[in-house]
């Protein structure tokens, strides 16, 4: 994607030793901690949020497609070459746990969302090029359909952000004429009106379907958007990035990693940014606030580069967006490689990310989250083992079971089966089907 920001109040009083010899202070003691409990939770109820992630449906492999896609090689690397530590070279400077996927594979779709849940996300936000059929945009959006049936399996949520400079290419090669560009996007806030927006998973603010636009880089007057939206029964809350928010009249902002002029940002820079952001009117629906682990890209002009600061700008950056009256907080991104602002597990960093927003979920409702760091192992063991086994029907049922207890958070009894399977694995056979059977029971 191309770019052109309380303490807890103190409950307990201070008692003198007279005070305290003629107080039962066993009930003063009960009282303060019942205090302090109170105040814990009012606070992490004060400004609830609902955590997105920003998702990229764009990669194309081989093993999948037929062909390394772009955004694997941006037109300089060479996927098919096997590097001397054993990974493809690919367009990032970081490498996927799961090596180079494809957005179309149901296992590593299954994989990602299995994820998400288990590390406390609440949603996706899906990076959508529109219905057209033209370059990429069919397989993005089939792509997307195929991750919201998962997205919706794990009992998330989801949302689109529409990519508008899709209209410059179509119109600069004739496939769309330049007088029909309004009427096409109105064609698609159509679709998404009636496919989309009334879908009881799709994400709202007060009732309203959100609709962030990345720019917008294409329609940039008010009357455009007007016109974009006067056919449809349902007006989405329409976002816009901070400073393009006023001239679109859209209805609110979300933040972005704000880089710019191939510079590195420091943390005083993204900090003002963001305190910028979060200061605007209405911020709780006019808002969404963002949180980034760091950006590294590797374009062959950089837009610029944030630091990781060992994940200290990962955690600030979510300190801030639960700090803030925003009631959406985004993720900039689970997987955009290009830019290097994943926080999907990766070879560099691991799990580092998701345990974050699980410590997080944690500190936030001031008792142990449901899910731990060792169930976060468990989408790898499952997409290991399909990856490993062939087209046995028994098996795949078995595997299909693991995946069923994993999305309905049974995740002891998904460990103990794959324990079970896992100790039935061998080499594997030329043909790739190591397993032949299911486990005994």
């Amino acid at each position: 994607m191309e770019i052109p920001l309380h303490s807890i109040p103190p409950v307990m009083a201070a008692f003198t030793m007279e005070q305290i010899m003629k107080t039962n202070v066993i009930r003063i003691l009960v009282g303060c901690v019942l205090s302090l409990s109170l105040s814990v939770r009012l606070l992490a109820e004060e400004h609830p949020k609902t955590i997105l992630v920003h998702y990229m449906p764009w990669y194309d492999s081989k093993p999948i497609s037929g062909n390394w896609g772009w955004h694997w090689t941006m037109d300089r690397f060479a996927p098919e070459k096997i590097k001397k530590n054993g990974q493809r070279e690919v367009a990032s400077h970081y490498y996927p746990l799961i090596g180079p996927y494809d957005s179309n594979d149901p296992d590593a779709l299954e994989y990602h969302v299995l994820l998400m849940k288990l590390s406390g996300i609440d949603g996706v936000i899906v990076d959508w090029y529109g219905i057209k059929d033209f370059h990429d945009y069919g397989s993005i959006h089939r792509n997307t359909q195929h991750l919201v049936k998962f997205v919706k399996k794990a009992g998330l949520k989801f949302a689109v952000c529409y990519e508008d400079r899709t209209i410059i290419p179509m119109v600069n090669t004739k496939n769309l004429k330049a007088t029909e560009d309004v009427l096409h996007a109105a064609e698609v806030m159509k679709w998404l009106d009636k496919n989309w927006f009334s879908d009881d998973a799709y994400v709202r603010i007060k009732s309203r379907p959100i609709l962030p636009v990345f720019g917008p880089m294409y329609f940039k007057t008010v009357e455009q958007w007007k016109q974009i939206f006067a056919e449809i029964p349902t007006q989405p809350v329409f976002y816009a990035l901070p400073h393009l928010a006023k001239s679109t009249g859209s209805d609110g902002a979300f933040g972005w990693p704000p880089v710019y002029g191939g510079k590195e940002i420091t943390p005083a820079t993204w900090k003002t940014y963001l305190s910028d952001l979060y200061a605007r009117k209405h911020a709780e629906d006019s808002v969404i606030a963002v949180v980034f682990p760091k950006f590294h890209d590797i374009y062959e002009k950089s837009y610029g580069y944030i630091d990781d600061r060992d994940g200290k700008t990962f955690e600030e950056t979510l300190g801030l967006a639960m700090k803030s009256e925003a009631a959406l907080v985004q993720i900039a991104t689970w997987n955009d490689y290009g830019e290097g602002t994943i926080i999907e597990p990766t070879v560099e960093f691991g799990y580092c990310y998701l345990e974050s927003l699980q410590k997080h979920k944690a500190r936030k409702s001031g008792k142990t989250f449901q899910y731990t760091a060792d169930d976060l192992r468990l989408p790898l063991m499952l997409y290991t083992l399909r990856k490993q086994t062939g087209s046995d029907r028994k098996v795949l049922a078995n595997l299909d079971a693991i995946s069923d207890l994993l999305f309905a958070s049974k995740c002891n009894e998904a460990k103990a089966l794959i324990e079970k399977y896992q100790s039935r694995i061998g080499e594997p056979s030329p043909a790739g089907n190591v397993l032949t059977a299911a486990p005994e029971e």
